[in-house]
């Protein structure tokens, strides 16, 4: 890769420049899953494990009630609440698949599915729109630069912010509310 940086205000602009558009990407990407929670008449935080969930299941890999919390930042608890909630709802199942019955996996019901892929299809097929404007090469470095940024974040996560919870996050985890 070149260091030679043709962008207006050299290297550390360009930095910040994407910087702000990955700021702008998930806060759109937040707007997106709050909506689907309007549209389906949803707490945003149970969308947003919905879709997570939703996602797991088109990757092949569901999800455990654990995993879950993990990805949506909340305890064990308020995840409990939270899965209480879309069961009755009619938006999951828990099965248990495993050979360690123990282990529980979440799908999503049969009538959320269609429902999903009605409100997330535009969405895919933007972004699929957006993406085919560049080579498999330029994607494989994109996807190469995302990684690097991920696991960076992870890390933070993991290490230097273990310690710090956020005030949503622990009023979410101790309010009984997810």
């Amino acid at each position: 890769m070149s260091t030679e940086n043709p962008q207006p205000g050299g290297l550390e602009a360009q930095r910040d420049r994407l910087m702000d558009g990955l700021r702008a990407f998930g806060a759109n990407y937040t707007e997106f899953t709050q909506r689907f929670a309007a549209w389906l008449g949803l707490h945003s935080t149970d969308a947003a494990a919905l879709a997570e969930i939703l996602y797991a299941e088109d990757q092949g890999v569901p999800l455990s009630p654990a995993r879950l919390s993990e990805r949506i930042s909340l305890s064990s608890g308020a995840t409990a609440t939270l899965l209480n909630r879309l069961e009755t709802a009619g938006h999951i199942v828990r099965t248990r698949e495993h050979t360690d019955r123990r282990i529980v996996t979440l799908r999503s019901s049969p009538g959320v599915k269609p429902r999903a892929e009605k409100f997330f299809g535009p969405y895919a097929q933007q972004m699929a729109v957006a993406m085919s404007h560049y080579t498999p090469a330029q994607l494989q470095e994109f996807e190469a630069f995302i990684g690097r940024l991920r696991a960076t974040m992870d890390s933070l996560l993991a290490n230097e912010y273990s310690g710090r919870q956020s005030g949503a996050a622990s009023a979410r985890g101790s309010s009984g509310t997810a």
